[in-house]
C-alpha cells in the first residue's frame, strides 16, 4: 500500500486510484504563497509583510493562515516558529484554523498520515496551554475519532494522547462541562474494551481520570449526559474504583453532590443526542445513515454484510451493537418522507445487529441499550421515537423470527424486577407508560397479536400474562393444548423459551426470501409517523457571510460570536434598522441573510418555546429572544410604509429555511403588547410569500406547532378561532388535528376556554359535515371530540340528522355519546321521528335504550308522542298527501314503530310491559289492530296481544268518528304550524345557539289520563280531548 502512495501527499493519504484531495491542493498552493513571501527575509521583516498581506482582505488572511497550518503540520521542524507566527498574524482568534482543522478532523481522520496526526495533537496542545477560543471543540472532534470496540494500534494511541492532554490540562477542561461529560462518557464506554493484560496501564489510567471527575463534577455530568451514564457505569460496576462510586449513588447521593437526590434523578434525565453520537466516528455515522436513508428495504443485505466486515468483526467489537442500537433508537429518528417510503426502517437494522450478535454479555447490553428508554419513560420528557424501534422489532419478527420476538418479551418481564430492585416499581410504571404511549400514539393498534401469540411457549405466555395482564386480550385461553412445533424447534430440545443469543449467529434478518413475509405480516398495520425530522441542522455559513454587504457582514459576524442574550437582541435591532435604511437590500441579499440568522438563532428553535410555569414574567421572557426582535419591527411598521417590504423578503427568507418561524410569530402576536390589529401582520407575511394563502399557511405553521408543542398548539387555539374563524371553524383537518394531540389536561383547558366565551369551534353550516367526517377518526378523537360539542351545549336537535348514517357497531364512539345527550333531553316528537325511522336490527340496541329512559324518565310525554305517531303513522292515504314532502320523508313508517315497540317489550321486559300498559298505548295498540294489515298482525301478534279488548270496541269507534277526525285535522295544522315557527327561527341564526334549559318532567297534558274511573268510551274521548287541545 506504502508503494502506491502518491509521494506528492504529505497531508492526506493518496494513491494511484485515490487522486491528491483537493484540501491539501489548496493548503499547498496557500503553502507556496505563504513562501514566497517570506523567501529570505529576516524574522522581524516576514513579520510585517504577513501582516501587510493579511491587511488586504480576508482572502489573503485565509492565505497566509492556512499556509501557516498546513506547515505545522507536514514541517515537525518547522512547527514552534509558524506556530508563534500564525498567533501574531491572526485576526479572528484563531477560529479560521480551528474550523478548518476541525473539518479534516471530522472528514479526513481515516486518511490523514500518522505524522500528520502526531502533529494535531502537538498543535492541540498548545491550543489548549494557550487557551485559545474554540479549542474546544477541536478537541471534541479529536475525542470522537476514539471509536469503541476498536483495540487497533492506532486507535489506542489516540485514546492515550487524549487521555494526556486532558489529564494533564485539568483546569482547562472543566471550563468546559459538555467536552468534560464527553471525555467522561467516551472513556467509561472503552474501558471495557481495553480488559487485555496488555492494556493495564491505559485501564488503569482511564479509570482513575473517569473517577476523579465524576466525583469532582458529577452533577454536571448527569446533567449532560444523562441516564446512559448510568447504563455505561453499569458496564464497569466491577472494577473496584466504580464499585465505591456505585454505592454513594445509591445509598449516599449528597456526598457526590448536595443536588443529587439519587439513582431515579439519573434515569430521569434524558440522554444527551450529542453525546450518543459522538460514540460513532463520523465515518461510521456516515455509512450508517446511508443504510438508515438510501438503501431500500430487500436491497440491504450486501451493505449490512460490509457494514460487518468493516467494524463488527471482531471479537471486541461486539460491544460497538450497544452504541449502535442507542444512535439509531436516540438519535436517528426518520422524517415523515423516510417513514412513508421503501427506505429499509431502523427495526430492521436493529433486528440485523441482534441477530449478529455473538457474544451472551454483548447480547444482554444490547437488550438494555434497546429498552433502556423504557425503564422510567416519561411522555412528556421523552420522544415516543426512543421506544418505537424495540416495540416494532418484537412484532415484526413474530412470522419470521420468533426467537427473537421470544428473548425480548423475555427480557421485558425479567427487566422489571431485576434491573434495580429497590426501583421495580418505578420500573414497572415506566414500561406501562411506555405501552400505554404506544398504543395511544398508534404504533400498533392492539398488544394482544404479540402478547398472546400462540407461537410462545406456556411459561413465557405465563409470564406475560402475569407482568402485562392489563395489555392481554381477556378471554384469551390460558392453556393450550400443544405449542407450534416450529417455535419448539428454534427454541431447542429443552423447550425453555429463554435462547442465548450466540444460538442465534445463524439468523440473517437481511435474507431477501424473509423480506416477502414481513411485508405481509403487517400489511394491515399502519404505523403513524410523528415529527417532521429535526428543527434545527447545523451548516458551516462561513461562505455566506463573506457574501454579506460590509455593515451587515460585521453585524452578523458580531452576533455569531456574542453568547448573551440581551446583547444578541441589540444586534439584531441593529441589523434590522440597517435594513430597513438599505435601499440595495433586495431578495438575493435577504436570502443570505436568511441562511445565515437561522443558523445562529438556530437553537431557539431546539427548545421549546412555551414556559413551563404561565405568567405574565415568564411570558414576557419567553419573547425575549433575538427572533422577536424581528417580529416587533415587522408589527410596528406601517403596512402601507414602503420600507416594511425588505423586512418582508427577510421573514420570507427565513420562513422557507426554518418554516417553525410562523407559530413563532402566531405565538408573539398573542402574547406581545404590539399595537397592532391582531394578527393582521401575520395576514400580512402570509400574503407576502410566493405560491402559498393564508389558509395553507395557517395551517402548516399550526401542524408543525402542535408536532413540537401540544401545550403551546392548545394556547394558541382561541386566538386562532376568534381571528380565523372562516378558515378553522368547521375545518376537520385542524379539529382531527386537535383531538389527536390533546390530553385530558389539555381537554381541560380547552373547555375552561369554550365555557368562558374565549372559544367557539363549531358552526351550524358546517356541524353536520364535521360530525359524518369524525366517524372515520379513532375511539379517543371521537371522544375527546364529543366532549367538546358537549361543552358548546349545541341543541341535541342540530345532531339529530346524522342519526341515519350511524351503525350501532361501526359507530359506538358517536352513538353513545348522542345517547348520552338525549338522555337529558325531554322527549319530542322532534327527537322521536329519528329514532323511529332508525332500521330494526336485532342487536341494534340504541333506539330501546333511549325510549326505556325515557319510558322510566317521561312515561306520560313518551305515551303520548308515541300515540300520535302512530295516529299519523296510520292515516289515510288523502291526508298523507297533504303533508309536504320534507315531513313525508320524515315521518317513520307504522312497522318501523312497530319494531321499535316490540323490540323494547323483548329487551326491556319490566319497563316495557308497564309503559305499554299505559293508556295511550293502549289506545295506539288498539288503533293499530283495527287497521294493520295480516302480514303485521300476525308479525307483531305478541305486542299487539298486549292491548286490552273492550267489547264496545266498535260503537266506541261510531260515537268518537267524527270528533277523532276534527281533532286530528286541528292537531296536524297546529304541529305544521309549529314546525313551521320553529324552522324560520333557527334559519336566522349563523353559529349553534346553547339549548334552553331543560323543563320538567310531567305535563299538564296528562290530566285527563287519570280519569280511570270513566268507561272506556269517555276515557278514549278524554284523551283525544286532551290531545287536541
Amino acid at each position: 500500500m506504502e508503494k502506491e502512495k502518491n509521494p506528492g501527499s504529505r497531508l492526506i493519504f493518496s494513491s494511484v486510484l485515490e487522486p491528491k484531495d483537493d484540501l491539501e491542493e489548496k493548503c499547498e498552493r496557500f503553502y507556496a504563497v505563504l513562501t514566497s513571501i517570506t523567501n529570505g527575509l529576516s524574522e522581524r521583516e516576514c513579520n510585517d509583510a504577513l501582516n501587510a498581506h493579511v491587511g488586504k482582505g480576508p482572502n489573503q488572511h485565509e492565505e497566509i493562515q492556512l499556509g501557516q497550518l498546513y506547515a505545522i503540520l507536514v514541517e515537525p521542524k518547522m512547527a514552534a516558529k509558524m506556530y508563534r507566527d500564525m498567533t501574531l498574524v491572526s485576526r479572528d482568534g484563531m477560529v479560521l484554523v480551528q474550523g478548518f482543522l476541525g473539518k479534516i478532523i471530522h472528514d479526513k481522520w481515516l486518511k490523514i498520515l500518522q505524522p500528520v496526526k502526531v502533529q494535531i495533537l502537538w498543535l492541540m496542545r498548545e491550543f489548549v496551554k494557550n487557551a485559545v477560543v474554540g479549542s474546544d471543540g477541536t478537541c471534541f472532534a479529536l475525542i470522537r475519532q476514539i471509536a469503541g470496540g476498536d483495540v487497533s494500534p492506532k486507535n489506542l494511541w489516540l485514546a492515550e494522547q487524549m487521555l494526556d492532554l486532558l489529564s494533564e490540562n485539568r483546569a482547562w477542561l472543566e471550563r468546559f462541562p459538555t467536552l468534560m461529560a464527553a471525555s467522561v462518557y467516551t472513556y467509561l464506554r472503552i474501558i471495557i474494551d481495553h480488559g487485555n493484560p496488555a492494556y493495564a496501564n491505559l485501564r488503569n489510567r482511564e479509570v482513575e481520570f473517569c473517577v476523579s471527575l465524576l466525583r469532582d463534577k458529577f452533577i454536571d455530568c448527569v446533567n449532560i449526559i444523562g441516564r446512559d451514564l448510568a447504563r455505561v457505569l453499569q458496564n464497569v460496576a466491577r472494577i473496584p474504583e466504580f464499585e465505591k462510586l456505585w454505592r454513594d449513588i445509591m445509598y449516599n447521593p449528597t456526598s457526590l453532590n448536595p443536588n443529587f437526590t439519587g439513582i431515579v434523578q439519573l434515569l430521569q434525565a434524558r440522554s444527551s443526542r450529542r453525546l450518543l453520537m459522538s460514540r460513532l466516528t463520523p465515518d461510521m455515522e456516515n455509512k450508517l445513515m446511508f443504510l438508515t436513508t438510501k438503501v431500500k428495504f430487500g436491497q440491504h443485505k450486501r451493505y449490512q454484510d460490509w457494514f460487518q466486515r468493516q467494524y463488527l468483526s471482531t471479537p471486541e467489537s461486539q460491544s460497538l451493537r450497544c452504541d449502535l442500537i442507542r444512535y439509531i433508537c436516540a438519535v436517528f429518528h426518520p422524517t415523515n418522507e423516510l417513514l412513508c417510503s421503501e427506505i429499509i426502517p431502523r427495526w430492521a437494522v436493529i433486528g440485523w445487529l441482534l441477530t449478529t450478535c455473538t457474544s451472551n454479555v454483548a447480547a444482554s447490553n444490547v437488550k438494555l441499550s434497546l429498552f433502556y428508554d423504557w425503564l422510567l419513560f416519561d411522555p412528556d420528557k421523552d420522544s415516543i421515537m426512543n421506544i418505537e424501534p424495540a416495540i416494532l422489532v418484537m412484532y415484526h419478527s413474530m412470522r419470521p423470527h420468533p426467537v427473537i420476538t421470544a428473548t425480548l418479551l423475555d427480557f421485558m418481564c425479567r427487566v422489571m424486577p431485576n434491573f434495580c430492585p429497590s426501583l421495580s416499581v418505578q420500573v414497572r410504571q415506566g414500561i406501562y407508560t411506555s405501552l400505554r404511549s404506544i398504543l395511544e400514539k398508534r404504533v400498533l393498534q392492539s398488544l394482544s397479536p404479540l402478547f398472546d401469540n400462540p407461537k410462545l411457549d406456556k411459561e413465557l405466555r405465563a409470564l406475560i400474562r402475569e407482568n402485562f395482564i392489563e395489555f392481554c386480550s381477556p378471554d384469551i385461553v390460558k392453556e393450550e393444548a400443544s405449542v407450534n412445533k416450529d417455535l419448539t424447534a428454534d427454541v431447542g430440545e429443552s423447550g425453555n423459551h429463554i435462547v442465548e443469543m450466540s444460538s442465534l449467529s445463524d439468523g440473517v434478518f437481511s435474507d431477501d426470501e424473509d423480506d416477502i413475509p414481513l411485508g405481509k405480516l403487517v400489511g394491515d398495520t399502519k404505523i403513524k409517523p410523528f415529527r417532521n425530522g429535526p428543527r434545527f441542522q447545523p451548516i458551516d455559513i462561513t461562505e455566506h457571510i463573506q457574501l454579506l454587504q460590509h455593515e451587515l457582514r460585521q453585524l452578523t459576524i458580531e452576533l455569531q460570536n456574542e453568547t448573551d442574550q440581551e446583547v444578541q437582541c441589540e444586534i439584531i435591532d441593529k441589523l434590522v434598522q440597517h435594513i430597513l435604511r438599505d435601499e440595495d437590500f433586495d431578495q438575493d441579499m435577504a436570502s443570505t441573510l436568511a441562511i445565515c440568522l437561522c443558523q445562529i438563532l438556530g437553537h431557539l428553535f431546539m427548545s421549546n418555546l412555551f414556559p413551563q410555569e404561565v405568567d405574565e414574567e415568564s411570558i414576557e421572557d419567553s419573547i425575549g429572544t433575538p427572533l422577536f426582535v424581528i417580529f416587533r419591527n415587522f408589527c410596528s411598521t406601517a403596512e402601507e410604509d414602503p420600507i416594511r417590504q425588505p423586512l418582508l423578503f427577510l421573514m420570507d427568507e427565513m420562513y422557507q429555511k426554518q418554516p417553525h418561524i410562523g407559530y413563532h410569530m402566531l405565538y408573539f402576536l398573542k402574547v406581545s403588547k404590539v399595537n397592532d390589529d391582531k394578527m393582521s401582520s401575520y395576514r400580512d407575511f402570509c400574503k407576502s410569500l410566493d405560491g402559498k394563502d393564508l389558509e395553507s399557511c395557517l395551517m402548516n405553521d399550526l401542524r408543525i406547532c402542535q408536532e413540537d408543542d401540544v401545550r403551546l398548539f392548545t394556547y394558541l387555539l382561541p386566538d386562532i378561532y376568534t381571528h380565523f374563524p372562516n378558515i378553522v371553524i368547521g375545518n376537520t383537518e385542524l379539529l382531527q388535528m386537535i383531538v389527536s394531540c390533546i390530553d385530558a389536561v389539555q381537554l381541560q383547558d380547552l373547555i375552561c376556554q369554550i365555557l368562558q366565551g374565549h372559544l367557539i369551534m363549531f358552526r351550524k353550516d358546517s356541524f353536520l359535515y364535521v360530525l359524518n367526517a369524525s366517524l372515520e377518526w379513532e375511539t379517543i378523537e371521537q371522544y375527546f371530540l364529543w366532549q367538546l360539542i358537549t361543552a358548546h351545549s349545541i341543541p341535541v336537535e342540530h345532531i339529530m340528522p346524522v342519526l341515519p348514517k350511524l351503525e350501532f357497531c361501526t359507530h359506538s364512539e358517536a352513538l353513545a355519546s348522542i345517547m348520552i345527550l338525549l338522555k337529558q333531553e325531554c322527549p319530542t316528537a322532534e327527537l322521536l321521528r329519528p329514532l323511529m325511522c332508525r332500521e330494526y336490527k336485532k342487536q341494534d340496541l340504541f333506539t330501546v335504550s333511549v325510549m326505556k329512559n325515557w319510558a322510566h324518565e317521561y312515561e306520560d310525554r313518551l305515551a303520548e308522542l308515541l300515540y300520535n305517531l302512530l295516529a299519523k303513522s296510520n292515516s289515510t292515504p288523502k291526508k298523507r298527501q297533504r303533508n309536504n314532502s320534507a315531513k313525508r320523508d320524515n315521518m317513520p313508517t307504522p312497522d318501523q314503530v312497530l319494531a321499535h315497540l316490540d323490540h323494547m317489550r323483548v329487551v326491556c321486559r319490566n319497563v316495557s310491559c308497564k309503559f305499554l300498559n299505559h293508556e295511550s298505548m293502549q289506545h295506539a295498540l288498539q288503533q293499530v289492530q283495527m287497521t294493520a294489515s295480516e302480514v303485521q298482525k300476525t308479525k307483531y301478534s305478541d305486542l299487539l296481544a298486549l292491548a286490552e279488548d273492550f267489547d264496545d270496541m266498535k260503537t266506541t269507534r261510531v260515537l268518537r268518528g267524527r270528533r277523532t277526525r276534527d281533532n286530528s285535522s286541528t292537531k296536524v295544522i297546529k304541529v305544521k304550524k309549529e314546525e313551521t315557527e320553529s324552522e324560520a327561527s333557527t334559519s336566522e341564526e349563523e353559529d349553534v345557539k346553547p339549548k334552553p334549559k331543560k323543563r320538567k318532567k310531567g305535563s299538564a297534558t296528562t290530566t285527563a289520563a287519570t280519569t280511570t274511573t270513566a268507561s272506556s268510551s269517555s276515557a278514549t274521548s278524554a284523551a283525544i280531548d286532551e290531545d287536541s287541545d
